[in-house]
């Protein structure tokens, strides 16, 4: 029996996307189980992810709480986060497997394309190539890991933000991680109806005030309207 890849999708009212990224997710090679972890949906989210074949998990609000709560009740030896409105290759888990099999890879991530050809979209792609090169990645790119070294790691923490940034920090020191230039395509809807540029400047204040060691929850407060979740 194949090595089974848990897919773990922290969702809040995404009605609007998550029924497209399960058709598309389950036409994946490979052996997988698909777990929607919903932070209290008002919306169909909760119904559309059922019908779509997924495991629904609910868990109190939290993209880091939710996806520790997908990862609790996974079943597979692989455990990879997406986002609600992203869709990866169909080979992506072909690509997982063979990242893993080299001994020391614990986990990694996907090169990111943003859709569409707006100047905003064309600016992010150019900027992810960037950053990949620094080693920097975030939860949007599908960051995967080996389910015994998350657990052992303790999981992703419970932050109202940067959750994904403390875990890959906590990560990095228990193996390599492998990024895999085989593109995930994620939606540029976050940029859509707001002006691109204060929206990211204020992204970059906060990363840099994140790693100069400002507490998250102190950051969170003035970030929030920003994010989704």
């Amino acid at each position: 029996m194949g090595i089974k890849i848990s897919i773990i999708i922290p969702a809040l009212n995404e009605e609007s996307e998550i029924a497209g990224t399960l058709e598309k997710l389950q036409s994946l090679e490979g052996a997988f189980e698909l777990i929607v972890a919903d932070g209290g949906s008002t919306d169909r989210t909760c119904e559309l992810a059922e019908a779509g074949g997924a495991r629904l998990i609910r868990s109190e609000r939290g993209r880091g709480i939710q996806m520790h709560a997908g990862a609790v009740a996974a079943t597979g030896e692989v455990l990879w986060f997406l986002h609600a409105d992203s869709v990866p290759p169909l080979v992506a888990c072909d690509e997982i497997l063979t990242a893993i099999s080299v001994t020391n890879v614990v986990g990694g991530n996907f090169a990111l394309r943003f859709e569409g050809d707006s100047r905003a979209a064309v600016f992010m792609n150019r900027f992810y190539e960037v950053i990949g090169h620094f080693g920097l990645l975030y939860g949007d790119s599908g960051i995967f890991v080996r389910s015994d070294v998350y657990r052992q790691l303790g999981g992703f923490k419970p932050l109202p933000l940067f959750e994904d940034l403390e875990f890959i920090g906590r990560l990095r020191k228990r193996g390599s991680l492998v990024k895999i230039d085989t593109p995930i395509t994620t939606s540029s809807r976050r940029f859509e109806n707001r002006p691109f540029l204060p929206v990211f400047l204020r992204w970059v204040l906060f990363q840099g005030l994140y790693w100069i060691g400002v507490n998250p929850t102190r950051l969170a407060g003035a970030y929030r309207p920003v994010r989704r979740q």
